[in-house]
């Protein structure tokens, strides 16, 4: 059995522990403010960009060609993954839910024949990557912790370069959509070719502007396939910007959820080695009062 002096010390460090888990539970919950509306904000605006696509995608079913980021390169031989993590650990199963969502679509990839290639957004992504993807990452991209659109913007700017340098024929980007602070979803959406993500297709149905089709709303000058081809671009970043909203709200609720966890837990094991003190302390008055009736008794 541990004697006074290092139950004590144990009860010091983890009283310290606790100190620094509540917080990082307080800077998380009150960034989690912040994101949260920044990301509920953007959904909407995300989703009318995403129907308006949707509308001049119409405009083009009768054509058999269409820009690059809508049609593709016509074959399906190189595929880009986009993963979306954080810099630090200390989060619970964030980064962990959506590297494995990611890496069951690589493994998925190489069975099929499929050369892929990584973007990592976010450092513990590469970390939990390298290991069986490090030859096929590319680039390594930091995360951001207020993304702005011109972040977006940079990061979507690299992905065309590599598209029209005919890098890669799919682009697909994966990353955490939040929920509430206590859940977050992993979700994998298509970025080139241009497709629309089920999800905001429904969430589009059940909004009552999205009852009248987009067509009867708006005109489109010059022509529809020029907007087209000038807002393909602009999509990919504002549906980029959204995946860093979403992951970075997702990012500190997960953060404010393991810290609470973690200050809970401090909490019951200071509460256990209080009762583990008290008894060795006990133990010991007791030996020794044993050791001096013994003595007395001798005598």
């Amino acid at each position: 059995m541990a004697n006074l002096k290092d139950l004590r010390a144990r009860k010091k460090s983890v009283q310290a522990t606790r100190k620094i888990t509540a917080a990082m539970k307080m800077i998380a919950a009150a960034k989690l403010q912040k994101a949260q509306k920044r990301a509920t904000d953007a959904r909407p605006y995300a989703r009318l960009m995403a129907g308006i696509m949707e509308d001049l995608l119409q405009a083009r079913t009768r054509q058999s060609e269409g820009p690059p980021l809508l049609s593709g390169t016509g074959k399906d031989n190189v595929h880009l993954f986009v993963v979306v993590t954080s810099n630090r650990g200390l989060c619970g199963g964030f980064n962990s839910q959506v590297v494995r969502v990611a890496r069951r679509s690589l493994e998925r990839a190489v069975a099929e024949g499929k050369k892929i290639k990584i973007i990592c957004i976010g450092r513990k992504g590469r970390e939990q990557l390298k290991r069986e993807f490090g030859s096929q990452i590319v680039e390594t991209l930091p995360a951001f912790d207020t993304p702005s659109f011109p972040d977006a913007m940079d990061i979507c700017q690299k992905i065309i370069s590599y598209f029209e340098a005919g890098d890669f024929d799919f682009c697909t980007l994966f990353y955490n959509k939040f929920i509430s602070a206590l859940n977050n979803q992993a979700v994998a959406q298509q970025l080139i070719p241009f497709v629309s993500l089920e999800e905001d297709l429904r969430d589009r149905k059940e909004e009552k502007v999205s009852q009248t089709h987009l067509s009867s709303l708006y005109e489109y000058e010059p022509s529809k396939e020029t907007v087209l081809e000038e807002l393909l671009p602009r999509n990919l970043s504002v549906q980029l910007y959204r995946a860093l909203l979403e992951s970075t709200a997702s990012e500190h609720g997960a953060r404010m959820t393991a810290m609470d966890g973690a200050t809970r837990n401090a909490g019951d094991m200071i509460h256990k080695l209080n009762l583990v003190i008290n008894r060795t302390r006990q133990a010991q008055i007791t030996m020794e009062l044993t050791e001096i009736i013994s003595g007395a008794e001798a005598l």
